[in-house]
């Protein structure tokens, strides 16, 4: 059973949507008695960092979701804000974050970048993957994902990242760690490639 944790931000009814239109069995999680037949979790994110930290922390589910990643290595994957909520910590705000996949949240410098860019970065947009992993199978390099954000993950072990995308230098747009997965863009949102994408990782 996939679970999509419903702690009060995140497109969870999309998600959900997708996965019934595939078939596949999947449930939306207020509380930890919703985790009980889980053995895949979304972690969906929308809006700033310190409020989805916040409410993740007062959700009543923090605590066992992290026994279930960590210790028995359930697969987790982070969408947004879902994937910088991973992260270490974020410019955005002053909250830690899980700290599961080593990094920093940064906000896009639109000074410094090779062209004038806009934030949010808003759109669709390119994701360069590497073929071997499975959560990009049969999904071309070349196809697009739907992205909504000022902010990205700065990745501190080149071997976490397993995708790129370029909006006016090369950020990382997915990670791996393990049994932990995180995606900038939504999945949700992205047409056949987004459903391409949340099938294979039903079936990781």
């Amino acid at each position: 059973m996939i679970s999509v944790i419903d702690y009060g931000l995140g497109n969870v009814q999309a998600f959900a949507n997708v996965y019934k239109r595939l078939d596949i069995p999947v449930n939306v999680a207020k509380s930890i008695d919703d985790l009980a037949e889980t053995n895949k979790i979304i972690l969906p994110g929308v809006g700033s960092f310190d409020s989805a930290m916040q409410q993740f922390n007062s959700s009543g589910m923090r605590k066992l979701i992290e026994q279930m990643v960590l210790e028995e290595e359930i697969p987790i994957l982070g969408v947004c804000v879902g994937m910088q909520m991973l992260a270490n910590s974020s410019e955005e705000g002053k909250l830690s974050g899980l700290g599961w996949v080593d990094g920093n949240v940064k906000k896009f410098d639109v000074v410094s970048m090779s062209q004038i860019q806009n934030l949010p970065h808003m759109g669709w947009n390119n994701v360069t993957f590497e073929t071997e992993f499975d959560l990009f199978k049969d999904i071309k390099v070349e196809n697009k994902f739907y992205f909504l954000h000022s902010y990205y993950f700065d990745c501190r072990n080149d071997s976490n990242i397993i995708g790129v995308t370029d909006y006016g230098f090369n950020f990382t747009s997915a990670i791996k760690k393990k049994n932990i997965f995180g995606v900038q863009f939504h999945p949700e949102k992205s047409h056949h490639n987004g459903s391409q994408l949340l099938k294979n990782y039903s079936e990781i």
